[in-house]
């Protein structure tokens, strides 16, 4: 079922020949996984020859014993077939998210916003969901002799068995609790090696758990493991009955219960609870994590007598029917870099406590008695990227269930509030404080940002890319819109700079001559001068040339990016071509992640947050800006301009391992024609209605770094190839600039 965008009118469409000629099919695109680009076969490719309606069609497949007559009629042109793709989906919201990447304007999203199909999950990602209570055939204790099982031991397993160890020792102290006592010896020799071993709920429990829980995994065992226990079914006779167990009180009826509860459960919560969070903050040991809490919860909370634990090697059972609760083989899986929660990525989940922290820490301790102006720093500046996250899975969410106009105003308005907020919280700051140096640190940063979106993004990704395939291939003419926006604005960004330096008059606070004299000596000679500057503000030339051409710029700057979308969006998505193919699946029976409303809420709060953490981090700034040997330019363009921007190179360098080079190139584009289309002209309108002293003018070190990039990543790209060398030829450039923004000297006023 082919799902297509509502703007794609230009799509090919068969004629009526073709449909009704059933030998002739066109299949190029066949046998891809969801969410990859189908490229045409190499072997599609007419061969030359005086006429094309003479020559085969490659791509197309007849039926056996049934000529091709009409195959002139499914023949495409190479060109097209080159450029077309296609995508599948599994859903419409899936559909336009994935047609949303490829927009200019739209912020690339990798992550889903719909719940994908479980059983259509690969084995390795439902491995990463299952729950600890399956047990699984397996060769031997051998096989569980990993790294990551013995980085479990050391890390979590001993102490946790000496605990169990001690805590039996309490219960066997009072008497009453012996039964408890035997018990947290038992899982003393449990978590010391937990893996392969099985701890099953032992009671005739099993028909209440095949009508009250069919999720669960109930397993019979009898006395002899050879002879299992069938459930009777229509045909046959009742299963023989099991052993019914001797009369008991109840749980809750026992004083060892309470006295367990008292001073045998507590420390173990506590051991459990802090293994439980260390293991789901290191994340690929999520499965300790899962331990642990299955063990906290459900375990500890039974009757001891019910708790039966069984080796690997050997099971020992009381002829009584048993339910596997934990069951363990691997304490680390590299591959939970992949998990989510409610659709949002494990690490970004467990670095949003990083903003409370940021928070309270920089709101509270005010005078640093608790934390240095260093650590308020850092911490607020990564609590950024958490909030970043957020903020584009929100954007993503909402422009997949809306038209094209309505996404392309969210991610134009909430595309750049990360950077934004950040620049203008500076610059005020800046200006109540009378500190120049902010105001540089900013201009840094948009620089920062610039370089690293069109050199650093785009040549990571070909590293890692080509390093997985040999060689990728991308749409030149595609990559051209974007190359044609970003010369524009750099060059429109700049221009108010050049045309400073060739009409303003250079001013030098020192100058000596070569005979040692000043400079209001009679001598004649060459003179030294120190701390040269464009004087702008003491003239006319900045009020009456300048800054009429700053606000001409800013304005024209967005009218080309509207301009650009309504070029992409409306009256030449054709030169996309996209091809979305996915199940039939309406939009109200998708389950999305987020709604609409839910989204913009999530924006909401997330932008309210990113304005306190960009405060705290302005606020802490200047220590970090006083070290006498860091540049503030070497701050600016990495540490503010790059951080921000780590779910974007994220989600880059997964498109590329997908070998979707395209999108990874796209992501950088895009950020940097905001950057220049839309932050700068919203900061210079800005300080025309608040004056925080914000000047479009940078310095030449800027300027000429942000041109040379501009035009060597275009001249990488005009081939429409990509590998390796040449991502390490522009993250060498980007090395190279940034070694000369930490040599540099700091700024004037600084």
């Amino acid at each position: 079922m082919s799902l297509s965008s509502s703007d794609s009118t230009s799509r090919r469409r068969r004629t009526a020949e073709q449909a009704q000629d059933p030998s002739c099919v066109l299949d190029p695109h066949a046998n891809c996984p969801h969410g990859e680009i189908l490229d045409p076969p190499l072997d599609t490719r007419p061969p030359p020859g005086p006429s094309p309606h003479h020559s085969s069609c490659p791509a197309a497949k007849c039926s056996s014993g049934q000529a091709c007559v009409s195959r002139h009629v499914c023949e495409e042109s190479w060109e097209e077939i080159k450029s077309k793709k296609t995508i599948k989906a599994e859903n419409e919201v899936e559909a336009n998210k994935l047609v949303n990447n490829y927009r200019f304007g739209f912020r690339k999203w990798k992550s889903h916003v719909t719940a994908r199909p479980f059983e259509h999950r690969s084995d390795v990602v439902k491995e990463l969901y299952s729950e600890l209570n399956v047990v699984k055939p397996h060769s031997g204790p051998g096989q569980f002799v990993t790294c990551g099982n013995l980085a479990y031991v050391l890390l979590f397993g001993w102490w946790v068995s000496l605990v169990y160890f001690l805590v039996g020792i309490l219960m066997f102290s009072t008497v009453i609790g012996v039964p408890y006592g035997r018990l947290c010896w038992k899982l003393c020799c449990y978590f010391l090696w937990p893996f392969g071993n099985t701890i099953h709920e032992i009671g005739n429990t099993l028909r209440r758990c095949s009508e009250d829980g069919p999720d669960y995994e109930c397993s019979v065992e009898t006395m002899e493991d050879s002879l299992p226990v069938l459930l009777p079914s229509a045909t046959e006779g009742p299963a023989p009955e099991m052993p019914e167990r001797p009369p008991r009180s109840p749980y809750w009826h026992r004083l060892s219960t309470y006295v367990w509860l008292l001073l045998g459960y507590p420390p173990l919560a506590i051991v459990h609870s802090l293994v439980c969070f260390v293991s789901w903050i290191l994340v690929f040991t999520i499965p300790v994590s899962k331990m642990n809490a299955q063990t906290l919860s459900v375990i500890l909370l039974l009757p001891p007598e019910d708790v039966l634990l069984s080796t690997s090697s050997h099971r020992t059972n009381q002829g009584y029917e048993t339910r596997a609760l934990l069951c363990c083989y691997y304490a680390a899986n590299w591959y939970y870099y992949k998990y989510t929660v409610d659709g949002i990525n494990v690490f970004a989940v467990n670095l949003l406590p990083l903003v409370i922290v940021a928070l309270v820490i920089g709101y509270v301790d005010k005078e640093n008695k608790f934390a240095s102006s260093d650590v308020k720093f850092a911490t607020a500046i990564c609590s950024i990227i958490p909030l970043s996250y957020y903020i584009g899975m929100g954007i993503a969410s909402i422009s997949a269930q809306s038209n094209f106009a309505v996404g392309a105003v969210v991610n134009a308005t909430f595309g750049s509030i990360t950077e934004l907020t950040f620049y203008i919280t500076a610059l005020l700051r800046g200006h109540r404080a009378a500190n120049p140096c902010l105001q540089e640190v900013v201009k840094a940063a948009l620089t920062g940002t610039l370089l690293g979106c069109i050199l650093f993004i785009p040549g990571i990704c070909m590293i890692i890319g080509g390093l997985k395939h040999s060689e990728q291939r991308f749409s030149s003419r595609c990559t051209g819109v974007s190359s044609a926006l970003l010369f524009i604005s750099v060059g429109g960004v700049f221009a108010p700079t050049l045309f400073s330096k060739a009409y303003g008059n250079l001013v030098c606070d020192a100058c000596t001559n070569s005979t040692g004299g000043n400079s209001t000596s009679n001598a004649s000679g060459s003179f030294v001068c120190h701390n040269c500057h464009y004087d702008l503000k003491n003239g006319t030339l900045f009020r009456d040339h300048i800054q009429p051409l700053v606000y001409t710029v800013s304005a024209l700057l967005p009218a080309a990016y509207i301009i650009g979308l309504i070029f992409t969006l409306k009256t030449h998505s054709h030169i996309y071509n996209i091809h979305v193919e996915g199940q039939e699946t309406s939009h109200h029976g998708t389950v999305v992640h987020w709604s609409r409303w839910r989204s913009l809420l999530i924006l909401i709060v997330a932008t309210v947050l990113m304005s306190a953490c960009a405060d705290l981090a302005t606020e802490h700034i200047q220590p970090i800006l006083s070290q006498p040997n860091i540049s503030q330019y070497f701050i600016g363009v990495t540490v503010i301009a790059m951080v921000p921007e780590i779910p974007e190179i994220v989600n880059g360098i997964q498109f590329a391992l997908q070998n979707n080079i395209s999108l990874s190139l796209e992501v950088g584009s895009c950020i940097a024609v905001q950057v220049c289309m839309l932050q700068i002209p919203i900061l210079v309108f800005f300080n025309a209605f608040c004056d925080v002293g914000f000047v479009l003018l940078f310095s030449d070190q800027h300027m000429w770094a942000s041109i040379s990039s501009v035009i060597l990543v275009n001249y990488i790209f005009m081939d429409g190839k990509s590998d390796y060398f040449q991502g390490t030829a522009l993250v060498v450039v980007y090395l190279i600039l940034l070694a000369l923004y930490y040599f540099a000297p700091s700024p004037a006023g600084c």
